[in-house]
Formats: C-alpha cells, sequence, structure tokens
C-alpha cells in the first residue's frame, strides 16, 4: 500500500479556544503554532474557526512523489480537480467538502510500551505486590490519532474519492451504511458514514491499554459527567476497547487500545455487519445520541445556510 499512516486532521468549530482547552484536557499537547500533538504522531489535531462543526481537512501519508502522481491518475478518472506539488497531491471530496491531502511523510516507528506480569487461572506471574497499572498517576497522553468518522450524504461518492481515488482499502462494511477503511496497517484510519448532512462524528486516539482507556476516561469525567457517551466496552470492527466522551462542539472523542492491525500482505477479508455486532462485541448498547446525534438538524439547517 503507497499510504502508510494518518498524519493530521483539522476540524472546524464556532469555539476553537473552547474546543482547544477540552482537547489538551484529553491529554494532546498544544504547540506554539496552533496545532495540538500526541506523543508518538507529532502535530495531528489543528481546530479552526467554522460556523458548524465540520471535518474541515484529512491528511494521510506516502512514502514517494510517485505515490502522488498515482493518485492524481486515479482521482482524474473520477473527473476530480487534485493539485501536486511534488511534496503533496490535494483535492476536495464532493459531497463532505474536506479537503484531502497526501504528503510524502515519513513513516511512524513506535515503542512498544513496557508489559507487565499479569495473573490469570493457573498463572501467578505478579506475587506479593499491585499491579502496576492502578499504581500509575501521571495524565493519559494518546499516542497517536488512529482515525476518523465522517458522516457523507453521498456515500457511494465518499467511499469512491477516499478508496477508489486515494488508495484507501476497505477492511470491513456496514451493511448500507458505513466502511470502514485503513491507509495503514490499524484496521481502519477512516470510517465513512451515510447520513443526511456532511459533519465530524468522531476522533480516536490511542494510549497503551484499557486501563490507560478508563484512567483517561475518568479523569475527563471527573466533576464532568455530562461529557460521558458511550463506554466502557469492546468492538467487535477492529477489536478494539473504547469508550466515547463529548467535546464542547458536540464531537465525540475516543480513547481506544488493542485494534487489529492488517498488514500490506494479509489475506483478510472484509465483513459485512449486521445490527449491533457491528457496533460492539461487549459493554452498554449505545445511547441514540451516538448513532443520530441531538444536533444533525441544526447542522442541516446550518448547511442550508451557508450554501444558500
Amino acid at each position: 500500500m503507497s499510504l502508510h499512516r494518518l498524519v493530521s486532521v483539522t476540524m472546524g468549530v464556532p469555539d476553537v479556544a473552547e474546543t482547544a482547552s477540552y482537547y489538551t484536557e484529553f491529554g494532546l499537547r498544544p504547540e506554539a503554532d496552533g496545532w495540538l500533538s500526541t506523543r508518538d504522531g507529532g502535530r495531528q489535531l489543528r481546530i479552526v474557526p467554522a460556523a458548524t462543526r465540520r471535518l474541515v481537512e484529512v491528511r494521510i501519508g506516502v512514502d514517494t512523489p510517485d505515490d502522488l502522481a498515482a493518485a492524481a491518475s486515479r482521482l482524474h478518472r473520477q473527473d476530480i480537480a487534485a493539485e501536486n506539488t511534488g511534496t503533496a497531491l490535494t483535492a476536495c471530496e464532493k459531497a463532505t467538502g474536506v479537503r484531502a491531502v497526501l504528503e510524502v511523510a515519513p513513516r511512524v516507528v513506535q515503542e512498544p510500551a513496557p508489559t507487565a506480569p499479569c495473573n490469570g487461572p493457573g498463572r501467578d506471574e505478579r506475587i506479593d505486590a499491585r499491579a502496576a497499572a492502578v499504581l500509575r498517576s501521571g495524565p493519559v497522553r494518546p499516542r497517536k490519532l488512529g482515525h476518523v468518522v465522517v458522516g457523507t450524504p453521498d456515500f457511494a461518492v465518499t467511499t469512491a474519492f477516499f478508496r477508489d481515488g486515494l488508495g484507501f482499502k476497505t477492511s470491513d462494511l456496514i451493511k448500507d451504511a458505513g466502511v470502514f477503511l485503513r491507509c495503514s496497517t490499524d484496521h481502519h484510519n477512516l470510517l465513512v458514514l451515510a447520513a443526511p448532512v456532511a459533519y465530524l462524528h468522531h476522533t480516536s486516539w490511542q494510549v497503551d491499554d484499557i486501563d490507560e482507556v478508563g484512567r483517561g476516561a475518568g479523569a475527563m469525567l471527573d466533576g464532568r459527567p455530562e461529557r460521558h457517551v458511550w463506554g466502557l466496552g469492546r468492538h467487535h470492527a477492529g477489536s478494539n476497547f473504547f469508550w466515547y466522551l463529548k467535546d464542547p462542539a458536540g464531537n465525540f472523542t475516543e480513547y481506544y487500545a488493542d485494534l487489529d492491525c492488517i498488514p500490506e500482505d494479509s489475506l483478510w477479508t472484509p465483513e459485512v455487519l449486521e445490527g449491533a455486532k457491528g457496533l460492539f462485541n461487549w459493554g452498554p448498547p449505545p445511547p441514540p445520541s451516538f448513532l443520530a446525534p441531538e444536533d444533525l438538524a441544526a447542522l442541516m439547517t446550518g448547511a442550508h445556510h451557508a450554501t444558500s
């Protein structure tokens, strides 16, 4: 695969300062130029002013300028204009207005998280000591941006742009409603959802393990229970542990750990998922507001006003 990672996303929100403060508390580090960074991925989130919350830009890493030329050719066959500078290729997805940028970028090599002894049936590895995880006290810092989920009023057009144009691969599908796409060895880096209006559903951020998922969510909910959306649970598609929260603009944010890995030469067969199985393997059922965010009607009105 010529694509190798999700580099960054830019989101638009009505109140940049308030939203940036949330993501700083979530564990991202603010940089001097306005970006927010993760431990391993660097500058991965930019927040800009917008009338309504939306996904403005997604940047994807490629290895060589030849990869840019190949994507430009594929987009041309879709009658989509693209600007190729030799180090980056920029094109606009027509149904959502999202700007996609392929850029020649180095691959990220992550240092493994330390493993600790674990007790279980017939296995006493940790003797006379508490689990290391319960002794952690520092703030949770996401390792990298894992994926972004975008709603689109034209599912076929958006899917074709990212899959057939940019070169994402299909990992799994939600029948008539969604497709999990990858631009790396992660199970998915983008989920395209059928929706009545284009909007940003959520961003997802990798942490070391399930304890960091719980610690991160616990810290975010301390004194702010209204931030809770859904969790703790484990997905079927991707297999990852999850906990979802909500930022001040209404976008969902996910801490995740233990996501499926699909090497480039893998014989992975996409599965068509139906009903609850496509959403979670165990945990509480998703609230209606996760499937259809409460501000969708307002977003539809805002989108109409923006184009009228």
